[in-house]
């Protein structure tokens, strides 16, 4: 069964960046030990990178985030969708403005204006995918925040990864606001390792 997985890095105050992101500084101020579990070498960091990077069919972004890996700066050959795990899963981006040009040209990219599309498409992808390698595929929405609070407050997500790293930032980017984010979810698994505690959860409407 194709899932809806919403995967991100957090820091314990609920940031997904530092302050002040952009362009040249994508994590915001202080926020590059977000993803130090990613480019960890704790094993069990590396089993989870390679389970999530593996189950993933196509994978959801927002039209910053993919400015971003689309950057000089951005993914290439050492480092792609799942840090140094190497997945070439079909990308769909949301926005009211496909870009004119890529960098990334060797990837599969499709572009859509809702977040409701997004994950149809994604989905319809993912499934594909998983009648052609003969086992079940996800969808992983990986932000940026913006997008992964969307589609949780759209009902559209299965399943609440968070990596939570050991971090307080003091502002930033905000996973979750409003009273539209409120819900109880269901606890699944609790892995802690040396650099994130990863959380999953099942959401439910």
């Amino acid at each position: 069964m194709t899932r809806i997985v919403a995967d991100i890095s957090v820091s314990l105050d609920g940031y997904v960046t530092g302050p002040d992101p952009g362009p040249d500084n994508g994590l915001g101020t202080g926020g590059e030990p977000l993803h130090h579990w990613a480019f960890s070498d704790d094993p069990d960091d590396r089993r989870l990178l390679q389970s999530s990077t593996t189950r993933s069919g196509a994978v959801v972004m927002g039209r910053r985030l993919f400015d971003l890996v689309d950057g000089p700066n951005g993914w290439n050959d050492d480092v792609g969708y799942g840090a140094e795990e190497v997945g070439r899963p079909a990308f769909v981006v949301v926005t009211g403005s496909p870009p004119t040009t890529m960098r990334l040209t060797g990837l599969d990219w499709t572009f859509v204006t809702t977040m409701t599309e997004a994950v149809g498409v994604a989905r319809q992808r993912a499934q594909d995918a998983s009648t052609e390698q003969g086992t079940d595929l996800d969808v992983v929405v990986m932000g940026g925040g913006a997008t992964i609070r969307s589609a949780f407050d759209d009902d559209l997500v299965d399943v609440l990864s968070l990596h939570l790293a050991p971090v307080v930032l003091g502002g930033g980017t905000p996973l979750f606001t409003g009273p539209r984010s409120a819900r109880t979810l269901i606890q699944r698994d609790v892995v802690v390792t040396s650099t994130a505690t990863h959380l999953t959860y099942d959401v439910h409407p």
